[in-house]
C-alpha cells in the first residue's frame, strides 16, 4: 500500500502551455524545419498531451524562442534597414526640380531626341520617352513606349498617370521632383 504522500504529482498542461508549444510549432514550419504533415501531427499530440512531458517531447528538436531573441531579431532588422533608408531619403531631397508645364501650353516632350523639349542625354534615356501635359484640370505624365521606364514616386508606369507637384518622377536612371 501505498501513502497518498508519496505520490507523484502529474502536471497537466496549461491553455499557456499549449499556445506557446503551438506558436514553436508554427515558426518551425515558417522556417521549413517541419513539413505540414510534421505540423499537423505534432499540434495534434500538443493540443491532446495530458501532461507537460508530452508537450515538451512533440518540441524536443524545435528551439524555443523567447521574447529577448524576438526582439533581438526585430532590432537587428530595423537597424539594418537604417542606413537602406537614410540613403533614399538623401536621394529624394537631391533630386533636381523639373517644372510642370503651365495649363493650356503644349506637351512637354521629354527624351534623347534633338527635337525633345527636355533632352536628357543618357544612355538609359530613350529618344521618344515620355511626355507631361496639362489634361482634364490635372498633370499627365505618358510613357511614350520607353525600354528602360517611367516611373513616378517609384512605381513604373505603363500608359499615362496624374502626377502632381512633389512628386518624384523619373526617366531611366534620371530622377526629378516636380514643382510648380
Amino acid at each position: 500500500m501505498t501513502s497518498p504522500e508519496f505520490r507523484t504529482r502529474v502536471t497537466r498542461p496549461s491553455e499557456a502551455d499549449r499556445e506557446r508549444a503551438l506558436a514553436i510549432l508554427r515558426d518551425g514550419t515558417g522556417d521549413g524545419r517541419l513539413s505540414h504533415d510534421t505540423f499537423m501531427r505534432r499540434m495534434d499530440l500538443v493540443l491532446t498531451a495530458r501532461t507537460s512531458a508530452e508537450i515538451e517531447l512533440a518540441m524536443a528538436d524545435l528551439p524555443a524562442r523567447g521574447r529577448f531573441s524576438d526582439f533581438i531579431l526585430r532590432m537587428v532588422g530595423r537597424m539594418s534597414s537604417f542606413g537602406a533608408g537614410i540613403r533614399g531619403a538623401w536621394r529624394t531631397a537631391r533630386l533636381p526640380g523639373l517644372r510642370l508645364p503651365e495649363p493650356g501650353t503644349k506637351p512637354l516632350t521629354i527624351g534623347r531626341a534633338p527635337v525633345s523639349d527636355l533632352r536628357l542625354e543618357n544612355d538609359t534615356v530613350s529618344r521618344r520617352h515620355a511626355e507631361l501635359r496639362w489634361l482634364d484640370h490635372g498633370w499627365r505624365l505618358t510613357d511614350l513606349g520607353s525600354r528602360n521606364g517611367t516611373y513616378v514616386n517609384g512605381l513604373r508606369i505603363a500608359g499615362s498617370v496624374r502626377v502632381g507637384p512633389g512628386d518624384h518622377v523619373a526617366f531611366g536612371d534620371l530622377g526629378f521632383r516636380l514643382s510648380v
